[in-house]
């Protein structure tokens, strides 16, 4: 089985129409921060101070400005040239990373099925989450072909029932607002004919500037004048949440600047609030602290993939529940912050799901 890889990159052009990348100059810039010293930072990337320098002053001609400068008693920093150089990067690869990895896994799909075409692909259609990008790295090492499409919660119920996919990802709140949540995919889904898996349990929340600079305690500071939001793209369950969220401490949300907006991952939000262009969004609470954002937790809520009940014991479903249910892949999703993976691999009725009772 072979594995693709698509990966997003930005490239400088100057006037005279000389490009640099900044695949291999973001890295080095990110560790020169974290470093404090140009040499450390080319020791760690494997490279000679000189080739690390010339990366750096070869970009910099490019873009007409430093980006590292001297700090008495701090070695060396980002300008703030260079720091908005390494956060368009960032920004660039988590606007885009979920479509990309998707791409990369229907194009190797394709492929495979070329070289092995007895082989059947197990096909997830999943709102974006960690456990879910888990999930599927931890089936490539298994060598279980794999073909992922990140959609939002409804558009993954109904290709599900449609029987366009094995395994459709969503997820549901723990709180009073489950039964409303749950109204958007119960008449997809089949009693008889689906079951729900329990992934993960995880923790949604608001993700602000490090030390909270604008001063936000709750959702219903998102009605404030000062204060611009970035959202997630309608259909997703986060968005079903948000809605149901700020309707019940009474907030507009035509009064809530930059509602419209739609990002399609947790981690595009974290990124347009890292790189200054949002006061606050609202995700899970990994994306938030990869970017160095504090994390107000708002709700929790569970992650389920629903399936046919008939292929719980046939492959590649019955290999997708030994993995869920072993230890390596619990530990992995219980390093992610905010995840409990206590429950994870068993096998819920779409009652039981509905309502939480089992929970």
């Amino acid at each position: 089985m072979i594995k693709v890889e698509c990966q997003a990159q930005l490239v400088v052009r100057d006037v005279q129409g000389r490009e640099a990348s900044l695949t291999d100059v973001v890295p080095l810039l990110a560790l020169v921060a974290e470093e404090g010293s140009i040499a450390q930072a080319a020791q760690r990337k494997g490279l000679s101070y000189r080739h690390a320098w010339g990366l750096l002053r070869d970009l910099e001609e490019r873009l007409g400005g430093a980006l590292i400068a001297k700090a008495r008693g701090r070695g060396s920093v980002l300008s703030e040239l260079g720091e908005a150089v390494l956060r368009s990067q960032r920004l660039c690869t988590e606007r885009l990373s979920g479509n990309l990895q998707a791409l990369a896994s229907e194009v190797a799909s394709d492929l495979n099925r070329w070289l092995a075409p007895d082989v059947q692909d197990l096909r997830i259609h999943a709102s974006h989450g960690y456990a879910v990008a888990a999930l599927v790295t931890a089936l490539v090492a298994d060598q279980v072909p794999v073909e992922i499409k990140y959609r939002d919660s409804a558009d993954a119920i109904t290709a599900l029932a449609r029987g366009e996919c094995d395994l459709a990802g969503f997820h549901l709140p723990r709180s009073d607002f489950r039964e409303a949540c749950a109204d958007a995919y119960r008449n997809w889904l089949d009693p008889q004919r689906h079951v729900l898996i329990h992934l993960t349990r995880r923790k949604q929340g608001l993700f602000v500037g490090r030390g909270n600079p604008r001063g936000i305690a709750g959702l219903a500071d998102l009605s404030r004048g000062d204060i611009r939001f970035v959202n997630r793209q309608p259909g997703s369950g986060t968005r079903l949440l948000i809605d149901l969220l700020l309707t019940r401490v009474g907030v507009d949300p035509e009064r809530v600047n930059g509602y419209a907006s739609a990002e399609l991952t947790h981690s595009a939000i974290a990124a347009f609030v890292a790189s200054g262009m949002a006061d606050v969004g609202f995700g899970v609470e990994p994306a938030a602290h990869h970017f160095g954002l504090d994390f107000i937790p708002i709700a929790d809520e569970d992650y389920y993939f629903a399936c046919e009940r008939a292929q719980l014991e046939r492959e590649p479903l019955a290999s997708v529940l030994q993995l869920l249910r072993s230890a390596p892949f619990r530990q992995s999703v219980a390093q992610l912050e905010g995840y409990d993976p206590g429950e994870c691999g068993s096998v819920v009725p779409l009652g039981a799901g509905w309502s939480g009772r089992v929970l």
